[in-house]
């Protein structure tokens, strides 16, 4: 069975070094954002803190349709 082939809910989770990757910030912006409760779904595993990649793909996908419908409104104002 190749990688691709392997339902997303058993893919490796990510750690922060390759959720900050994906998502183009620093590792200290995922804290932060863990902090204040935004951002990703993240887990704390005994003292590592992993990303599901399905999680993190659905909240970039949440945030663009949240930036479209605040533009949408934007123009109705």
């Amino acid at each position: 069975m190749m990688a691709e082939d392997v339902p997303s809910r058993f893919e490796q989770l990510w750690g922060i070094e390759r959720t900050a990757e994906y998502l183009a910030v620093k590792a200290s912006t995922l804290y932060g954002w863990r902090c204040r409760k935004y951002g990703p779904p993240s887990y704390r595993l005994g003292n590592i803190v992993r990303y599901r990649p399905e999680e993190v793909r659905a909240w970039v996908s949440a945030q663009e349709v949240r930036a479209w419908v605040e533009e949408q409104n934007s123009w109705a104002s």
